[in-house]
Order: structure tokens, then sequence, then C-alpha cells
């Protein structure tokens, strides 16, 4: 993995809020204020990805608060990009008040000041976000054109919005995943998807790089191809008409971003994948591998299996009842009284044996 992580749990309930303002500290400037500082909970992983740095937390209402005297007393020339996935969370600015839903996306800039805070910090329930600070000069556009789009709610349920709240999404999810060597190549596509999705709010798409409207168009494709993967007629053909490019270019897109793989292979790879999770899946338990290789656009068992073991080594039946081995073990260990440790087993001895 690349990165820190931070959990409350891990450090003692005193130091708690301190450890995690400290963390923070280290990305921006700015004072943080919590009711809940004395019993604070929560969590954060701090990703360095090449240009980009990310942040996914979960946290006990905060105050985030940047004033003037921080700004004049150091600007590290930054946007701070924030994707809320819960709602509870208020910007103070410009003498109004905006508040932000789930899935809302909020630009900041490190120039200026800004007051984001709990719309009820008395109330003990976490909050769930990602931060993305990346230097103003890695966007196409001059900030007095950027001022636009500060401290706004920008919704993330459409459009490249869409687009990028998922790819943040995603990356959280595969944190323990990545490697050292993933994270320039990563943090290109978040600052590719960042200019993006700026610049066609702003009307101002001309200014983008070749390079970055491709990054952007290869991952309206995968997004795309994601979302109708249990289409039996996803095909380049009709991929490439969805996005309104010649399959020959879908073809070309895929090779520059994805050397040495095809779009179909992909398709399959990612259908594959959905197969795999649903096998791990105790909800499922009880539907057919037959029946879950067909929804995943897999309708000859004998080919299934022939792909399915190529890819992770065992048959399906093997990898699902693997997985649920797993599972009972898991559960049987949360069910055993946990073991002291030598001393206490010794001190118990010696106090049952004096007193019989």
């Amino acid at each position: 993995m690349i990165g820190t992580v931070f959990r409350s749990e891990d450090v003692p309930a005193a130091d708690r809020f301190d450890h995690w303002r400290e963390l923070i500290g280290r990305t921006r400037s700015s004072d943080f204020i919590s009711s809940h500082s004395a019993d604070f909970r929560g969590e954060l992983t701090l990703l360095q990805l090449g240009p980009a740095t990310v942040m996914q937390t979960s946290f006990l209402p905060t105050r985030f608060l940047r004033s003037s005297r921080m700004v004049r007393g150091g600007d590290r020339e930054l946007y701070h990009l924030t994707l809320m996935l819960d709602a509870g969370m208020v910007l103070d600015h410009a003498g109004r008040s905006t508040v932000f839903g789930p899935r809302d996306l909020h630009l900041a800039d490190s120039s200026r000041p800004y007051d984001f805070r709990p719309l009820d910090d008395r109330e003990r329930r976490v909050v769930r976000g990602f931060g993305v600070d990346i230097p103003k000069d890695m966007l196409p556009l001059p900030p007095q054109r950027v001022r636009e789009l500060l401290n706004r709610p920008v919704s993330g349920h459409e459009g490249l919005g869409a687009l990028l709240a998922d790819f943040l999404v995603g990356v959280g999810r595969q944190t323990e995943n990545l490697q050292p060597s993933d994270a320039p190549r990563v943090g290109r596509v978040v600052v590719d998807l960042m200019a993006a999705w700026i610049c066609q709010l702003l009307d101002a798409e001309a200014a983008l790089s070749p390079e970055t409207r491709r990054q952007a168009l290869a991952e309206r494709i995968r997004a795309f191809v994601r979302q109708n993967l249990h289409d039996p007629a996803l095909t380049p053909a009709a991929i490439a008409a969805a996005q309104n490019i010649s399959v020959s270019y879908l073809h070309r897109i895929f090779q520059q971003q994805m050397p040495g793989e095809t779009v179909a292979a992909w398709i399959r790879g990612q259908r594959l994948e959905g197969a795999r999770r649903d096998l791990t899946d105790p909800a499922l338990d009880s539907v057919p591998i037959h029946a879950l290789a067909a929804r995943w656009n897999f309708p000859r068992a004998a080919d299934f299996t022939r792909t399915f073991r190529a890819a992770y080594g065992l048959a399906p039946s093997e990898f699902r009842l693997r997985a649920l081995s797993e599972r009972e073990a898991a559960r049987l260990a949360q069910t055993l009284p946990r073991r002291t440790s030598p001393a206490a087993d010794q001190h118990e001895t010696e106090s049952t044996s004096t007193h019989p």
C-alpha cells in the first residue's frame, strides 16, 4: 500500500484528535476544531499519488477553518477538492452559508479563507468524504477563471462530476492493493479528471491538452462498460456508438491507455471479476454457479470454468467452497473466547490453586 493510515482505536483516547489533526495538517494549513476532541473517533487514509494528494476520511463533526491570517502566513498554491459522501457539512463564505449533501463536490483555493463546519457539531454522527489537493499549475486555466467555481456545491451524480466521484471512491476501495509504482499513473488520472470536470463546468474544454482529453474519454468509456456489463449486446461497436466515436478510435484509445489489452479482453476480465465477487457473496450462496455465470454473460458452463480457472487458479466450485470455509472460520474465531496472556494464565492457575 502507498500512504498513511490512521484509525482512532489504535491511538490512546487522549491523543486521537491531535494525531488525526496532525496528519491532515500535512496537506493543508487549517484550524481543526471539534466538540468531540476529548472522545474523538475517525479514520484517515492519506495517499501521495504523484502530483495529487488524496485523503479518504471519516470523522465525528469537525470544523475546518482557514483564516486570512493563515493565508498570509504561507500559501502552498493548491486547489482543494472535497467529495462529501454524507450530508451534514456547511460552508460559510462571503457572508452566506451553503449546505453540502451526499455526493456533492466542492472546490476551494488555498489562497482564500474558508470555514467548513458541521451543520450540528453536537451530534455524534460520523461524516465520510474524500479530499484531493493538487498544485494550481496542474490546471490549464488561470486562477481568476477557476474562481467562478469556488466554494459552491456541484453535484457528483452526473456527467464528469459522477465520473470523478466514482473514480475517487474506487481508489478508496483499492487502497491496500495499490503499489508505489501505481502512484504516478493513478495521480495523473485524478488530475486529468479534475481538469476535465472543471473545464466542462466553465465551458472551457478547448483549454484541455489532447492527453487530458484522451484520459477523460478513456475513463468515460470504462465507466460506461462497468455500468453495462450485464448487457449481452455490449460490443466495441455499441461502446463506440454510445461515445460518438469510431470503433477504430475506440481501439486506439485502449491501446494508448491500456497497452496490450483489447477492448473485448477488458470487458471479459471485468465480467469475470464480477462473477468472482458473486461467488464470495453469502447472499448468493444458494444461486447455482451456472446461473451466476450466465448473469455475467458466460452462457456455457464449460467455457466459464476454463476461463475462471485460468484467471484465478481454481474452478468456480472450488473457489466458492474456499470462500465459504474462510467465512465459517472467521465466524468461529469470533465466537471463541479470547485467550489470555501466559502471565494471566499463570495468575489464574495460582488463584484457583490457593482457593479450592
